[in-house]
């Protein structure tokens, strides 16, 4: 990829900073944009990227790196962020610890996203009433698969026990999610590279992707770890397609629904294996039946809104919807007064993490 295309890049994640209201990360993503050079080996491989700097995070997977050395005390990476010092000292400074970030996707494990989610399976709860069967692609730290120990306030909508520790209170806007009780019966994941949250090196390389400026997000995050060592997740490490084929293989409960469900993941499966994993769900939704329904709720980018959307499918007779659409990290949601019909997701391009 040409230097300049991946300069871009940066540009463009510090636009999408900046309208997240993360002015620190935008002048940071800015600031690499015009500072990486080929003094160090993590300059070099930046500019040198072979892939699409954007569909493949690279500005994240940088910006991650530096914020994990600022949370663990490098005073230049603090003055870089403050503003001051030059891009191409640090890199060249930490050249052995950055360059490690740049070798896989950013994982934003973000419990805020839950509220998206559970304004799907409130749609699902009020067409079929059974208690949910969730299985999550692209779990990460399995944050998501705990949201039935959330308490979540939809536009004064509220879900989850009231005691709970981790509660997600997103701004709401239009039109609430219906009020029916949601049950979850049992919750599984699956990731191509799960993080195991009892290893605290892993939980702060997860905390690393949350950006400084994100204090809410920072806070809800060490809670969710503490539920997750408390309560533990099933989590499995493999292949998307191959884990949905495995787990759609068990024979599903009578009387439960079962539900595939994703955040931000659908942009980094390649097309291959979303045609794939389509496949597969669309062959458990033409097998679904009262007893055994099945359904398909998601929250992806829509780029050409700068939101992302809600997308729910319930078999057997549904069709895809789009019900709400959400910040990317969740700090608000839109529910529509009317679902918006929708097609199978698509995405040309990615949206920020």
């Amino acid at each position: 990829m040409a230097a300049m295309d991946v300069r871009d890049a940066f540009r463009q994640q510090a636009g999408f900073c900046r309208a997240m209201n993360a002015p620190v990360t935008a002048a940071l993503s800015e600031a690499l944009a015009d500072g990486v050079d080929r003094s160090s080996a993590t300059g070099r491989a930046v500019l040198d990227w072979p892939g699409d700097a954007v569909a493949d995070a690279l500005p994240l997977r940088l910006i991650g790196g530096l914020h994990a050395l600022y949370r663990s005390g490098a005073a230049d990476v603090r003055a870089l962020l403050a503003g001051r010092g030059s891009v191409a000292a640090v890199l060249a400074r930490h050249d052995a610890a950055l360059l490690p970030w740049l070798a896989g996707p950013p994982q934003t494990n973000e419990a805020g996203r839950s509220a998206a989610l559970m304004t799907g399976l409130l749609h699902l709860a009020a067409a079929h009433g059974l208690p949910f069967e969730l299985l999550e692609i692209g779990s990460s730290a399995g944050l998501n698969l705990l949201l039935g120990h959330y308490r979540f306030d939809l536009g004064g909508v509220f879900v989850g026990p009231a005691a709970a520790t981790v509660r997600i209170t997103p701004a709401w806007r239009g039109t609430p999610p219906p009020d029916v009780p949601v049950t979850i019966a049992s919750t599984r994941g699956g990731d191509v590279a799960p993080i195991d949250l009892a290893d605290a090196a892993a939980a702060e390389r997860l905390a690393a992707y949350v950006w400084v400026d994100a204090a809410e997000r920072q806070a809800r995050l060490a809670a969710a770890i503490a539920l997750v060592r408390a309560h533990g997740v099933r989590l499995d490490r493999g292949d998307a397609a191959d884990w949905v084929e495995a787990q759609l293989a068990e024979t599903q409960a009578a009387g439960t629904m079962r539900v595939v469900v994703h955040s931000v993941v659908w942009q980094y499966l390649g097309r291959a294996r979303q045609a794939r994993i389509r496949d597969l769900l669309h062959a458990a939704g033409a097998a679904a039946t009262s007893e055994r329904p099945f359904g398909w709720v998601m929250m992806e980018p829509n780029r050409d809104l700068a939101a992302h959307e809600v997308r729910v499918r319930g078999w057997p007779g549904g069709a895809m919807e789009v019900v709400a659409r959400a910040h990317a990290h969740g700090a608000w949601v839109e529910g529509l007064a009317s679902p918006e019909p929708a097609t199978d997701y698509a995405l040309s391009g990615v949206a920020p993490l």
